[in-house]
This record gives structure tokens, sequence and C-alpha cells, in this order.
């Protein structure tokens, strides 16, 4: 009798949705996902923010990463306003870093993660994934709320309870794999993931250029945290 053929059937990857806004962090995040073996759904948000250009980047980052799925929503915070990256006042320039983080600073946009998560989280249970992740971190970061550890495991427990996988046993995890890690140590890490730098932007207020894309301020918040941490990892900046 001959012996019957086994047959392996290959188990589809991981799913992990990632909030993916085109900026250093993000871009360490997404890379370090596919690192851990998952596959990305990119989920990027136009809410009307000053700096969209970001969403060039992201769409830009996902393709040079190998992001098999990326959705652009649309969602309307800027009627909402309360926000310099809104358009209601100006953005912050020049501040020196050691000040950075000290209170929170009018570029923080009102319960913007919390939006950006619930998305996430919907996406996550539709699509069949496990997880979100996201690249925020509590320790170079501009004073926002919504990026501490307390809140990201609020957040958890509301994933758990507001869901049918979490009811049925099978939570969604938020993984936030940068949240204690210095911007030098972000750069660190996406050195050896192979970030492409090069078309990441992490400014709040870029400047048109003719020849191209827009290119940072090299004053706002987020550009002098971006280029301490270069300057840290000792790491020349492509994209400065």
């Amino acid at each position: 009798m001959a012996a019957r053929e086994v047959v392996q059937v290959e188990s589809a990857p991981r799913r992990a949705v990632v909030l993916l806004s085109g900026g250093m962090d993000s871009a360490t995040a997404a890379a370090w996902a596919l690192a851990e073996g998952y596959a990305l759904t990119a989920l990027s948000f136009a809410y009307g923010q000053r700096h969209e250009a970001e969403l060039q980047a992201a769409r830009a980052v996902g393709e040079a990463l190998g992001v098999d799925r990326h959705r652009v929503l649309k969602v309307d915070l800027a009627s909402l306003g309360g926000s310099a990256l809104v358009g209601e006042g100006e953005v912050p320039k020049d501040r020196p870093t050691d000040h950075i983080g000290e209170g929170i600073p009018v570029t923080y946009v009102p319960a913007r993660n919390t939006v950006f998560l619930a998305l996430a989280l919907a996406a996550a249970e539709a699509e069949g994934a496990e997880a979100i992740v996201l690249g925020v971190n509590a320790l170079d970061y501009s004073g926002y709320p919504d990026c501490r550890p307390e809140f990201l495991a609020a957040f958890e427990e509301v994933a758990r309870l507001g869901t049918r996988v979490g009811v049925e046993g099978q939570p969604i995890r938020v993984l936030a794999p940068l949240l204690r890690w210095s911007k030098a140590e972000i750069v660190e890490a996406g050195e050896r993931l192979g970030v492409p730098w090069a078309l990441t932007l992490s400014c709040y207020d870029p400047v048109p250029s003719p020849e191209g894309p827009p290119r940072p301020c090299g004053h706002c918040d987020a550009c002098q945290l971006r280029a301490k941490g270069f300057a840290e990892a000792g790491v020349r900046d492509p994209a400065a």
C-alpha cells in the first residue's frame, strides 16, 4: 500500500495594524513589527493637519518597508480645533530641547491618539489582526498625555472589554516597542532594522519645496528632537 503523501499547509502570518504617520518613530515601529514576523496593515490619517505632507511620507515608507496593506482614513479633527497642528495658533519654534516635555504644548491635538487607536482597534478586529502597533515613546517626547504608558494600558483594557474577540478571550494587544526608548535608541534600532530615513518626515510645519516633497523646518519640537536623536546616535540624518 502506497504511503500517504503528507501535505504541509503554511499558516498565515500573524497580522497587526500599525499606525503609520511617516515620521521616524512610526516607521521604526513598523520595521520592528515586520522583524517580529507580523504582516502589517498600515493606517494613516488625514485629519486636517497642517503637516499633511506626512501622508506622502507614510505611503513612501510603507512601500519601502514592504507593508502589504495601507489605508488612509479621513477624520475631521480640524473642525473641532484645539491645536496648532490643525491651524489654531502657531507651531512653537526653537524651544530649548530641555524644555520640550514640560507641560502640554499647543501642538497637542485633543484626544487624537484615542481616536486613532479606536479606529485601529476596529480595523484590527475586522481583519483578524492580533495586535495594534504604534510608535509613541515616553522619554524624548513632547509632553502629550496620550503617549504615556498608563494611557496605553488603559486603552488595552478598553479593547479587551469592548470587542467581541476580547470577550471571547482573544484580546487585541497594544504594542508600543519604542515606549521607553530615547530618540537616540530609536535611531540605533532603525539603523539595524533598515528604516528608510530619507523617506520619513518628522516635522510639524514643513517648508514647501518646488523641487520635490516639502522639507522639514528644522525648528519645531519634532525637528529638534529628531536632530538630537541622530546627533546622540552618531548617525547622519539623510532627510535633514
